[in-house]
């Protein structure tokens, strides 16, 4: 049995870390909000969980289990504004990831909830196999010569040094990314540039490889599979690995194309967003 938390479905998938405002309206989620406002101010648990909604899938016309993809992170509630019309503007900060294990439909509380699984433990195990990657193959260790003792160490030192290169990579292939999609949306003409928030955003994740890729997967004008496959993995060195496939990806497309290409669900059937 997992822990039992509310739950709002989105059309894209939230990242750890990542700010999200919401304009919440409709009955069931603002008595979601009345719920949580009614929670201890300085306790942890005014928080809800995100999971993304299937593209072309909603959620009222079928089981919202299969509605859902299965890994999700929490939004808690940083700012509350309370609307004249009953409604609320609020702004919510990515913080765990969970993996869903079933979805609960009541109508007391009218809101879904979800039984779920916290992934902190397969984090830590995935960083550390994620850190061996490149040290330990199909055919045994690549430094065999190296004592046992003394492998953690070998192993940590390497990592650091090649999650150093790959931040380095991905961090460039972004700011690559971010000035030709700019360049593209004023018409071109000019030489491609970051943006200033950009630039804060960079400089706010310098050093810290888990928040660059959690940027970068919330940033770049990805579809929600290509999201939702970077929420689902644990390890940030793959995290990042799958980040730099994918701006290389994107950046041929800019070039050649000439043109982002838009997320499918933009041409779905519209859909509440709460």
């Amino acid at each position: 049995m997992g822990e039992l938390i509310p739950l709002f479905p989105l059309g894209t998938p939230l990242f750890p870390g990542v700010v999200l405002p919401l304009q919440i309206f409709e009955p069931r989620y603002r008595r979601l909000m009345h719920d949580l406002l009614a929670l201890p101010e300085a306790g942890d648990r005014r928080f809800f969980g995100v999971v993304a909604i299937r593209q072309g899938w909603e959620v009222e016309q079928v089981a919202p289990a299969e509605a859902l993809y299965d890994i999700g992170c929490t939004a808690r509630v940083q700012a509350v504004r309370p609307q004249k019309d009953g409604g609320f503007r609020i702004v919510t900060v990515g913080g765990e990831r969970f993996r869903l294990l079933d979805v609960v439909i009541g109508e007391e509380p009218p809101y879904l909830q979800a039984e779920v699984e916290w992934l902190a433990d397969e984090e830590s195990a995935e960083e550390a196999a994620g850190d061996h990657d490149g040290i330990v193959g199909p055919g045994g260790l690549v430094v065999p010569s190296v004592a046992a003792a003394d492998l953690d160490d070998v192993v940590a030192s390497v990592a650091r040094g090649s999650m150093g290169v790959l931040s380095r990579n991905v961090r460039d292939l972004f700011t690559r990314y971010v000035a030709e999609v700019a360049d593209l949306g004023s018409g071109g003409g000019g030489e491609p540039a970051v943006d200033a928030e950009t630039a804060v955003l960079l400089h706010a994740v310098t050093g810290d490889p888990t928040a660059l890729s959690y940027l970068v997967a919330s940033s770049a004008l990805l579809t929600t599979e290509d999201r939702q496959a970077l929420l689902a993995e644990s390890a940030t060195r793959r995290r990042l690995a799958a980040e730099s496939r994918l701006l290389r990806r994107e950046l041929t497309l800019l070039q050649t194309l000439g043109a982002v290409p838009a997320p499918l669900r933009q041409f779905a059937a519209p859909m509440t967003v709460n």
